[in-house]
């Protein structure tokens, strides 16, 4: 007998009828033996709902009362698969994210996982019940109830099978797996046999909405092998584990990209060895995620400093800098925006010289320009104009042959 966690997003538990044929999925992994561990998201569009009704009584509220709000969502859900079990006849238990353990740091909003106390989840496995577990809660040591942040279900069963010792976290959603690219916008995107962890969270931190980095990370940590499946169809989906199954000439494995992506260009900074962790300091203080750095000296002997940021966030960080000019004695800032970030992932790229050179051949060939680079050992990023970045993903995605099946090697 192995233990098993699954976790069905949101739009998985969308109505009562998705609920019902969760219960099915849930209930043949039960048949087969194993005992069974369930997270699930609130029902389809419920937190935006919430959120909504939040925002038409007050335009900032309470972050506190806002986690009060949202873990609604979840325990509606909990509760009615739980029933639609019963009703098939099989014992069940809800139990919301303090309920089962989950212990978290005291942040409103956006906490992270510091313990689980598993043993009332164990207590109930051993009565052979199937556990159904909220996502995306938990609670902080003054007993006040804290949310995740996005993905946070997705975090929430890669943690409980972390305690749990699972044999592994199957994450029901409502594509059949893990694709080179987003199939929405490239025809002949290809599901994936599998993916190493690292390949996965560059790829989440990228863009590639799936997964939440935050998942990937703790998987990797406690080595839980993961697969991304559908709910709907019943078929094989991608394992996410540490060394993946190798696919014959996929040096590149898959396309990540994101739009609505700000270039913030300082200029005139004083030469000085501290002057790019006073600026960064200086945002990161004010919760301002920067991402590709690019450095330049000028003749006057000052240095411009250009990074990009997302959109949302440009106000903010003009606001940021505006108010410590005096401190960081810089002359103006330059911003452009409708950019779009497009990155190639893969673990071949370590041992493949000339991958990156043929990135930007590909991009030169179809006459997108490139703003911005950013590299790693299994990651190129590039930003461009917004309105190519399909063109540029398409291109790429043809240039690397992510389309064609691979041979999968012994």
């Amino acid at each position: 007998m192995a233990l098993i966690v699954q976790k069905f997003g949101g739009t998985s538990v969308g109505s009562v009828e998705k609920i019902k044929n969760v219960a099915n999925r849930v209930i043949e992994e039960a048949e087969k033996g194993n005992d069974v561990v369930v997270v699930v998201s609130a029902m389809g569009k419920t937190t935006d709902e919430l959120v909504s009704m939040a925002k038409d009584i007050c335009s900032s509220p309470s972050k506190r009362e806002m986690d009060m709000l949202l873990t609604t969502g979840e325990q509606v859900t909990i509760s009615l698969l739980t029933m639609a079990l019963i009703q098939k006849g099989h014992e069940a238990i809800s139990f919301t994210g303090w309920q089962a353990g989950m212990q978290t740091e005291s942040v409103h909003g956006n906490a992270r996982i510091l313990d689980i106390d598993a043993s009332r989840i164990q207590a109930q496995l051993k009565k052979n019940k199937i556990v159904i577990v909220a996502g995306f809660q938990g609670m902080d040591e003054q007993g006040e109830i804290t949310t995740l942040g996005r993905g946070g279900s997705d975090t929430t069963a890669v943690a409980i099978a972390a305690a749990l010792n699972a044999k592994r976290c199957d994450i029901y959603t409502d594509v059949t797996g893990v694709f080179t690219t987003d199939p929405r916008y490239i025809q002949n995107a290809r599901k994936l046999h599998s993916i190493s962890y690292d390949e996965m969270l560059e790829l989440a931190h990228l863009g590639a909405g799936v997964l939440h980095p935050r998942a990937v990370e703790y998987a990797k940590n406690y080595q839980i092998p993961l697969e991304v499946r559908s709910s709907l169809e019943k078929e094989s989906g991608t394992i996410i584990e540490e060394e993946a199954t190798m696919e014959e000439n996929l040096i590149v494995r898959g396309i990540a990209f994101e739009d609505s992506i700000t270039r913030v260009t300082v200029n005139g900074l004083p030469h000085s060895l501290s002057v790019l962790s006073t600026i960064f300091t200086t945002l990161a203080k004010n919760h301002i995620n920067v991402d590709i750095i690019i450095q330049s000296m000028t003749a006057e002997d000052t240095t411009n400093l250009s990074f990009s940021i997302k959109s949302e966030d440009t106000k903010a960080a003009l606001r940021v800098l505006e108010n410590n000019k005096s401190h960081l004695k810089f002359d103006c800032v330059e911003t452009e925006g409708e950019l779009a970030k497009v990155s190639i992932v893969g673990s071949g790229m370590v041992t493949n010289p000339g991958v990156a050179a043929e990135m930007f051949e590909v991009m030169a060939n179809t006459g997108i320009q490139v703003k911005m680079v950013s590299t790693s050992e299994i990651k190129v990023s590039t930003v461009v104009n917004e309105k190519e970045m399909v063109k540029a993903v398409e291109a790429l995605h043809e240039a690397f042959k992510l389309g064609q099946h691979a041979k999968v090697l012994a």
